[in-house]
């Protein structure tokens, strides 16, 4: 049972990698969040990505990511849900203002670690995309005789979960230590959170103008 060839894990883990490494609204959630917050909020960020991911790579198993393929209705409330929460978060990027004289140096109020874990779930799963894309590429990978498809299925998902858990991380720290690095600059923390609040808009548009095709 969940017997595979040499060439399949290969074939897999390249196509992991090049997942996790492609831009899109999860990792400019998690970066976005470790440049407001540093290491602590790209963590948890990072976490709530994962976590809205294993609910996808659940739902393609078990089939249920079909319903939003099939459905013209149920994928376009779910894109629509999602299109204004990433346009919600920039805004709410878009509209930091500088810190008052005399408090140039004072840091600006954290937000929880954990509401930045629920808007990861959120961010990955109000994303219809995603859901589609997990049941059109994990099915690629399921091999006739080596174990239930669903199984394979899920085995495949949660693989690609732990190829980011190797990749993203060591993307954390980086941009924590830049973060820390150019924190006295304020003009430039600004800009960087203006710049992340156009980038969150755009990836909203962008999401509401997607339709069902891969």
């Amino acid at each position: 049972m969940l017997d595979y060839s040499l060439a399949h894990w290969t074939t897999f883990l390249i196509a992991a990698i090049l997942l996790n490494l492609s831009p899109g609204p999860d990792m400019a959630f998690i970066l976005g969040q470790t440049a407001r917050h540093g290491r602590r909020g790209g963590f948890a960020a990072m976490f709530g990505v994962w976590s809205g991911a294993g609910v996808h790579v659940l739902m393609a198993a078990l089939g249920l990511s079909a319903i939003l393929a099939t459905s013209a209705t149920a994928f376009t409330i779910v894109k629509w849900v999602g299109a204004a929460y990433l346009v919600w978060l920039g805004i709410q990027a878009l509209r930091a203002r500088p810190a008052a004289e005399g408090q140039a140096h004072q840091a600006p109020p954290a937000l929880r670690p954990g509401n930045i874990y629920r808007q990861g779930i959120l961010i990955s799963l109000l994303n219809p995309k995603v859901a589609i894309f997990f049941l059109a590429f994990l099915p690629q990978f399921v091999v006739p005789g080596a174990g239930p498809a669903s199984l394979q299925l899920a085995l495949h998902g949660f693989l690609i979960i732990a190829v980011a858990a190797v990749i993203e991380p060591p993307l954390v720290m980086a941009g924590a230590r830049l973060v820390s690095a150019l924190k006295g600059n304020q003009r430039l923390g600004l800009w960087c959170e203006r710049g992340l609040g156009a980038l969150f808009i755009a990836l909203g548009v962008k999401l509401a103008m997607s339709s069902r095709a891969i």
